[in-house]
């Protein structure tokens, strides 16, 4: 295993490559999506934010194994988005890390932003 790692096999390099370049995609999408929601929620007073609110906390509370279960719903050949043909992708696998992290991001940022003085 370790002649594996220190030896660069080709193979062993693409699946990393993939996977770095996976999670750096789903980590941008998480912050394009996030930051602005938590930010919309920590700044603003609206009638169903409580609501909202308790949409992302429980967002953030959800098993990777059931939003893996809700994409592949999404994506199989015959869910609502089975059409794309996106099944078993990397960008399925974009999609379903985007999912997990996005509350996430959502609700530190509302944290973070609420916690801060009102007049800054």
């Amino acid at each position: 295993m370790l002649d594996i790692l220190i030896g660069g096999d080709n193979d062993l390099l693409e699946v990393i490559l993939l996977t770095l370049q996976v999670s750096a995609t789903a980590t941008v999408i998480s912050v394009l999506l996030g930051l602005p929601a938590g930010l919309w929620l920590a700044l603003s007073d609206f009638p169903g934010k409580k609501a909202i609110l308790s949409v992302v906390n429980f967002g953030m509370g959800l098993p990777p194994v059931v939003v893996g279960l809700f994409v592949s719903l999404l994506l199989w050949r015959y869910g609502p988005l089975g059409g794309l043909g996106i099944m078993y992708t990397p960008t399925a696998m974009i999609i379903a890390q985007a999912v997990i992290a996005s509350p996430i991001v959502a609700g530190l940022s509302f944290d973070d932003v609420g916690a801060l003085p009102a007049n800054l």
